[in-house]
């Protein structure tokens, strides 16, 4: 399929412009750019949302609740958020949250997990985990359902989230009904065709996937640990039922589908969708609107279903 053409335009600006995502930034400069301002007016509303800090393995790591409106206990979807490990985009996932629980009815917890270089792996899915054990412990304080509790994320989030898939499995709990992975990089080792085809023009270059991974990994026996390449875990039978969400342009897309596929050969109920013409993250509205009600959706389903 050609590329999306309100995706095209974009990139042919970007292109243009010879536009980087990381080239030549620190991760403090970097982030710079995802530190606009909320501005409340604009956003979906919800029922509520509160702020807190919880219990972490190196310290309180902050979370996000949203809650929609409707009657509790409801089922609850702890999401992590994209940006490389590096970086949090604050505005974004708001707006995000606020979706996802409005379609899927849910209770959606953020979480705001330590970023690279400052804290390198483990760090991230430690926290990841230690916040989904928080959450299914705690459903009651918040009207969550605790037998109804997703876990999801966007590109390193989705990493995070397969991988917290796999510690839920191995640590004896907590129970999980489902994992949404959206764009998910897999596998640290990867060279595949769609990082060959897509790593250069497609905004998410192989430049900027060496230099997130370079500031989150300590080291090059990391790569092939499967807490950070949750692709290759030698074990995938007894994981959360998925929806894995890919993109034709995406460097990452045959890494995603690839997991689909582990999972479904270990009997694991998978779904594996490709977006034709779309790039890594979706981008542009039509694109990730789409994506984010397919996801939704899929979530609504499952819940519906316990």
């Amino acid at each position: 399929m050609p590329i999306d053409p309100q995706t095209k335009f974009l990139l042919e600006q970007m292109n243009a412009s010879n536009f980087s995502q990381t080239r030549n930034l620190t991760p403090a400069q970097f982030r710079q750019a995802a530190d606009a301002p909320e501005t409340p007016a604009a956003l979906e509303p919800v029922a509520k949302v509160e702020n807190l800090e919880i219990p972490g393995p190196a310290g309180n790591i902050p979370v996000r609740i949203y809650t929609p409106t409707g009657e509790g206990p409801l089922p609850v979807l702890v999401y992590f958020h994209g940006g490389g490990f590096v970086r949090r985009d604050p505005a974004g996932i708001d707006v995000l949250c606020r979706r996802f629980a409005n379609l899927a009815g849910c209770i959606v917890v953020a979480v705001y997990y330590r970023l690279s270089p400052e804290h390198k792996f483990p760090a991230a899915p430690e926290d990841c985990y230690a916040a989904t054990l928080w959450v299914a412990r705690n459903c009651d304080n918040f009207n969550g359902d605790a037998s109804r509790l997703a876990i999801g994320g966007t590109s390193a989030g989705g990493n995070l989230a397969a991988v917290v898939g796999h510690l839920a499995r191995d640590r004896g709990g907590p129970k999980l009904i489902f994992q949404l992975l959206v764009v998910p990089t897999t596998d640290f080792t990867a060279d595949t065709p769609s990082l060959k085809e897509n790593g250069e023009g497609y905004l998410l270059t192989r430049e900027d996937i060496e230099w997130f991974k370079g500031h989150y990994l300590k080291n090059e026996e990391d790569k092939i640990n499967p807490l950070a390449s949750p692709l290759l875990a030698a074990n995938f039978s007894g994981l959360p039922p998925a929806f894995i969400q890919t993109a034709e342009f995406d460097p990452f897309r045959d890494e995603g589908e690839a997991y689909g596929l582990k999972l479904r050969e270990a009997g694991v109920p998978v779904t594996v969708k490709r977006y034709a013409g779309a790039i890594h993250g979706f981008v542009v509205p039509k694109m990730v609107e789409r994506a984010t009600a397919d996801g939704a959706k899929a979530l609504r389903s499952i819940f519906a279903r316990k």
